[in-house]
């Protein structure tokens, strides 16, 4: 049946992305929920099993996205299922089993770049300085705080740094990034300090609290527990001081990275060397902090020039 060779295609498709493109599991989750979508399509609209995948051609998947349209589904969501059809022919193509890409005469969804949510530099500070750091739990959230905007490195990439990939004397960190990729990043004296004091004051408790066999000798940021903290509980943290902060909303921890983005660029750093600190594959993907740097400047002018 061509039903259980699409389901091997499936299952192909997806083992080459975790194992060859090194794709992370929520990505991984994704890619398979939109495919088992768009097969659940075909079945329901054709009323077999046996739909053969040389069959489905541009039409078929415009029609799949004419049903998602006529749901309710968001531009954003319906081109994020486009591109994941377009990368699963794109496989079988390598593969052999086909000869063209059907998605790829498929128009995307046209849709509106929204601006990273990003905090001023008050803000920055201020939430930074919200842990009590006569704790210990404050001292550990205030080194991870610190560290995130002095970085901008991405919370999944903070929970993974091991204590060989820090340089203290020189103050750089090797960064384990999207696909395995590693870059060097350097950061400031006060990220330096904070997690010094973090690594000398509490990390030694929380190794000692947990058994022997859990405890996790590598991981720079661990839970009280001993164990490697994981990037629930560093969203679940942030959103605590969040609370702290009354008058910050609509933050998440990924704010920090685009803050220290923004605050870069807005202090005169290169494009590119932003790029490389945020380790962006492309420019065009660090391109849109020129659009907030842009918004704040017109901001800036109508508040200030006096006949704005």
């Amino acid at each position: 049946m061509i039903f259980l060779v699409l389901n091997a295609a499936y299952e192909q498709f997806l083992q080459h992305l975790k194992y060859e493109r090194g794709m992370s599991p929520h990505t991984l989750r994704n890619y398979a929920s939109d495919l088992e979508q768009f097969r659940g399509h075909l079945l329901a609209v054709e009323g077999r099993e046996d739909f053969p995948v040389e069959q489905i051609d541009r039409l078929t998947i415009r029609e799949w996205m004419a049903s998602l349209d006529a749901s309710g589904a968001k531009k954003t969501t319906r081109a994020r299922k486009l591109a994941s059809l377009r990368t699963f022919f794109q496989f079988l193509i390598r593969e052999g089993k086909l000869e063209a890409n059907p998605a790829k005469l498929v128009a995307t969804p046209r849709v509106e770049r929204k601006l990273p949510s990003h905090l001023s530099i008050e803000d920055a500070v201020r939430l930074i300085e919200t842990p009590d750091t006569n704790t210990d739990l404050g001292r550990r959230d205030r080194a991870i705080l610190e560290f995130l905007y002095a970085t901008g490195i991405r919370v999944s990439e903070l929970v993974g740094i091991n204590l060989s990939d820090i340089d203290f004397r020189e103050r750089l960190v090797r960064v384990l990034g999207k696909r395995r990729k590693e870059r060097i990043v350097p950061f400031h004296e006060h990220a330096l300090q904070a997690l010094l004091h973090y690594l000398e004051k509490t990390r030694p408790i929380f190794l000692l609290e947990c058994p022997e066999p859990e405890r996790d000798h590598d991981a720079v940021f661990l839970h009280r527990r001993g164990g490697r903290i994981t990037t629930r509980s560093v969203g679940r943290m942030l959103e605590k001081y969040i609370r702290q902060c009354a008058d910050i909303h609509k933050i998440s921890p990924h704010s920090l990275r685009h803050s220290f983005a923004t605050h870069l660029l807005d202090s005169g750093a290169d494009l590119r060397d932003i790029q490389e600190l945020l380790g962006h594959a492309r420019l065009s993907t660090t391109q849109i902090y020129t659009q907030v740097s842009m918004e704040k400047m017109i901001e800036v002018y109508d508040r200030a020039h006096p006949k704005a």
